[in-house]
């Protein structure tokens, strides 16, 4: 029996939340695939996909890198060759104009050329 007192306190429980569960991922989620469908994942999907095309990008943007600058050294060995050849071109041509070649060439093809004797005379 109570009195006037006597007060009777209610506790109120509170009923507990469950707790959630930290996900812990481990080597077996990747491997079975099931990282994927975890929450936390599908919320950042956008972001993921953005990682990875920013990947793949990189990876594209680095290989056409290299390939130009393959593609430079072939071109520089290829124009220090042709300057090379146009050296030797030219020595070879200032060669056979000279005065004395011009008149032995004329003698072995027998074409009967003689080189002048008087020197030009200038007109006024």
């Amino acid at each position: 029996m109570t009195t006037e007192n006597e007060t009777v306190e209610f506790i109120e429980e509170k009923p507990e939340k469950p707790k959630e569960k930290k996900s812990s991922v481990g080597l077996r989620d990747f491997l079975t695939g099931s990282v994927l469908t975890s929450e936390s994942v599908s919320k950042q999907l956008l972001y993921i996909l953005f990682l990875a095309f920013l990947a793949v990008f990189y990876i594209a943007n680095r290989y056409r890198y290299e390939k130009l600058v393959r593609n430079e050294k072939n071109l520089q060995i290829e124009v220090r060759n042709l300057r090379a050849e146009s050296i030797t071109t030219a020595a070879q041509l200032m060669f056979i104009s000279k005065q004395s070649e011009v008149a032995k060439l004329c003698e072995i093809r027998g074409l009967e050329l003689k080189e002048s004797v008087v020197p030009p005379k200038k007109v006024k």
